[in-house]
């Protein structure tokens, strides 16, 4: 099955299956992916080894808050701050909290990036943040990822010339948010992960810095670790 016959069942469904949770899903949110489950096990493994009493996280372009949901999910005790740029995003990520019962425990917030966390308070607070950001550059969406935007929001894919512009600002902006040792974890395209790897030492704010690869050997979650 073809990904543009996917996406269009999904939706006409309404719903999806990630990490095992049904999700509601909508025109105006990204239909999850099977291959975002990696940055998503690789979140919770990462906070098992981290053993806190109630982690703290951050889902940045939440999209249809699969990653939030999940991560709430598994790590039970976990309190997960998700925020996206669209109304349509966080519409279909509140309703997928309040599916899931977890809205005391899960905020859905709308802005650019982590100004949507403004005024709470969550400076030098957060364990980990997960983004699974756009990383398609402008020219492949006009080429031969055209495709991508029949059925999906332009702005879910869409990252700049070279498809690193929203890692790039989060890079910028994580470490004031993210605690002494706190982990920034990134989803990256095919080809991608060296590029993601080089900005975070570029930023001098990283080290333990890795890609962690899908079963066919492909890097596609880069991990990075503030200095402790």
């Amino acid at each position: 099955m073809s990904e543009e016959i996917s996406v269009a069942e999904a939706y006409r469904r309404g719903r999806t299956i990630f990490m095992g949770l049904e999700l509601l899903i909508a025109p105006g949110a990204l239909v999850p992916r099977p291959e975002t489950e990696l940055l998503g096990m690789t979140a919770l493994d990462v906070l098992r080894q981290m053993n806190l009493s109630t982690p703290r996280v951050v889902d940045m372009c939440c999209g249809a808050g699969n990653l939030a949901c999940a991560i709430a999910h598994y790590a039970p005790a976990a309190q997960v701050w998700a925020s996206d740029l669209t109304d349509g995003c966080v519409e279909v990520a509140r309703r997928n909290v309040a599916h899931h019962d977890m809205a005391d425990r899960v905020s859905v917030l709308r802005g650019d990036l982590f100004s949507a966390f403004s005024g709470l308070e969550l400076d030098s607070t957060i364990d980990v943040i997960v983004c699974n950001p756009p990383y398609i550059s402008e020219k492949r969406l006009e080429g031969d990822r055209a495709h991508l935007t029949e059925l999906e929001p332009r702005e879910a894919f869409a990252a700049g010339p070279y498809g690193l512009s929203i890692h790039m600002q989060v890079i910028k902006h994580a470490p004031r948010y993210l605690r002494r040792g706190g982990i920034l974890l990134f989803e990256v395209g095919l080809g991608q992960d060296r590029q993601v790897m080089r900005l975070l030492e570029r930023s001098k704010s990283f080290e333990g810095i890795r890609a962690i690869t899908n079963e066919a050997g492909e890097g596609r979650v880069v991990v990075g670790h503030t200095t402790p």
